[in-house]
């Protein structure tokens, strides 16, 4: 009885590994994109602020005549993948 419960658990363990998920939809992939977007510019906003911090204490505990630590350049601002960027304006027709 065991083993047979053993051999269904497999079956349908195995049958799950196999299954595939439909494609997704434009929706779902702009959605997708939105959020691996957002989540890569949360990295490097933590980044600057890391960056900042770490200047902060360097500054306390610099000794004169030291170079001071290196500046942290700040990201820019957010973009939507997709978005429509500001496109030149046209040429004043004659």
């Amino acid at each position: 009885m065991k083993k047979l419960i053993a051999l269904m658990l497999c079956t349908f363990a195995s049958a799950s590994v196999f299954a595939t998920l439909p494609p997704l939809t434009p929706e779902a992939k702009a959605a997708d994109d939105l959020a691996k977007a957002k989540t890569a510019y949360a990295g490097r906003v933590g980044a600057f602020q890391l960056c900042q911090a770490i200047n902060k204490v360097a500054d306390q505990y610099r000794v004169p005549g030291t170079p001071a630590p290196a500046a942290c350049v700040a990201p820019p601002p957010f973009v939507a993948p997709g978005a429509p960027t500001a496109a030149a304006p046209a040429p004043a027709a004659k």
